[in-house]
């Protein structure tokens, strides 16, 4: 007489059938998908029956990622960029208020004599070209500067974070922001220093009226307020508008090549852009430090 085939976790005979991840294990239960038994522990609901977890992890890497419109990564929990960066100005400007010192150290300013530092030579010239970066997540003491600033962020960043995904949200800030610096850093008196994060926000509002306009939303809301803050940058003294059109216009450009990138090659096509649009800022920032220098 012929032996009865044998399955994995099954023994001949009379043998109760065992877990094929826990031998020690019996059970009667097999996963649907690929017939081996497996005890409780092991096994996961599916539509029909049973998966055992090798299959159900083996499903889950050939199920293809939710993308947004643009091509990114769809953001399953919520804004979680959003909130980041508000926590994270928050934090460095409570830090502020402990350390006032913070800003002479990390503020944007081009090429000067810093007298709180006993007369050092300081500036994005002076090699300290973080001070780019570092710049937009600063703040004035006063607390009407950073609470417009968080007050835009959350009422753009959720949306155009869930649009965009999050590594291009987050490109599109840091981008806007290093644009914003660069302009007031070019054209700006390289004596006076700049702190705050308006032009990362500037390019926030640049890129949800492209998103906007590119989805055929009503993008008027938008309009107006960019409209009415750059208004206010060229009519209240004091306000770095290098800044804010900085941002407005790097933040558009980037989103307008992420936006309307073709679907062929789009992530080769939106790397590309943030690439070459970079190399502009770096090309602006040497240019100005040779002028500063020389």
């Amino acid at each position: 007489m012929n032996a009865p085939d044998k399955q994995s976790g099954v023994g001949s005979g009379s043998q109760v059938p065992t877990c094929f991840r826990h031998p020690g294990r019996e059970t009667y239960v097999s996963c649907v998908r690929c017939g081996r038994y497996a005890c409780p522990d092991c096994l996961r609901s599916a539509p029909v029956g049973q998966q055992c977890v090798e299959c159900v992890r083996e499903g889950i890497r050939a199920t293809p990622k939710a993308r947004t419109v643009f091509g990114g990564r769809a953001a399953t929990t919520g804004a979680r960029v959003t909130w980041v960066l508000v926590a994270l100005n928050i934090t460095i400007y409570l830090t502020e208020l402990a350390n006032n010192k913070i800003i002479d150290y990390f503020a944007l300013i081009g090429l000067a004599r810093d007298p709180a530092l006993g007369g050092q030579l300081v500036g994005v010239a002076n090699d300290q070209y973080y001070r780019l970066i570092t710049g937009a997540f600063l703040h004035a003491t006063t607390p009407l500067h950073i609470l417009f600033n968080m007050w835009a962020l959350v009422v753009v960043g959720p949306s155009l974070e869930l649009a965009l995904g999050r590594v291009r949200f987050t490109v599109v800030y840091l981008t806007s922001a290093l644009g914003g610096s660069v302009l007031f850093y070019y054209i700006g008196a390289p004596n006076l220093p700049s702190v705050g994060a308006s032009g990362a926000i500037f390019g926030l509002f640049g890129a949800w009226f492209v998103v906007a306009r590119r989805l055929r939303l009503d993008a008027r809301g938008i309009v107006v307020l960019i409209a009415i803050n750059l208004v206010i940058s060229f009519t209240i003294p004091g306000i770095a508008w290098q800044a804010h059109v900085g941002g407005l216009v790097t933040g558009a450009a980037l989103t307008g090549a992420y936006a309307y990138a073709p679907r062929n090659h789009r992530t080769l096509i939106q790397v590309g852009a943030t690439i070459a649009l970079l190399a502009v800022l770096i090309l602006v920032t040497v240019v100005r430090t040779y002028q500063l220098t020389v």
